[in-house]
């Protein structure tokens, strides 16, 4: 099950900026602790669902888990050795654009250390830095 929308306006996107850190969707807002990018990038669908995975795993049926961000970019590439010209390729995969301060998932139900295993190890599975967070509040927060 990978986490790509069902329909888009455009088939075909520009690949556009990462320029400074996210406006929205940087707090915890539905569970008691939130795994935060620390840097810009492209995180892949099939890295959001490995990370996913993960954490099912790792809760055992033991508390709920958010995915905040959704794959709704798609990246296109041309064939191996294709001559140049011919129009932009086709789309290959989706990817959901992440700046520093978006929060990735939200876990609750959970005591701290369990989460902090939890988002440990689906940070493993990200292209980048991560940390975990607590509602309303920074304390310190584990970079991960």
């Amino acid at each position: 099950m990978a986490l790509i929308p069902t329909r888009v306006k455009y088939r075909k996107q520009h690949r556009g900026r990462m320029k400074g850190i996210a406006t929205d969707g940087n707090y915890v807002a539905f569970g008691e602790y939130g795994l935060q990018a620390l840097e810009p990038g492209w995180i892949t669908s099939e890295e959001l669902e490995a990370a996913r995975i993960v954490l099912n795993r790792t809760l055992k049926r033991g508390g709920k888990i958010w995915i905040r961000v959704v794959a709704d970019k798609p990246v296109t590439s041309k064939p191996a050795e294709t001559r140049m010209g011919g129009g932009k390729g086709a789309p290959e995969h989706w990817v959901a654009v992440v700046k520093p301060g978006k929060i990735l998932f939200e876990i609750a139900g959970l005591p701290k250390d369990i989460a902090l295993e939890a988002f440990k190890l689906a940070s493993c599975k990200l292209p980048i830095k991560t940390q975990m967070i607590y509602r309303n509040r920074l304390l310190g927060g584990e970079k991960l």
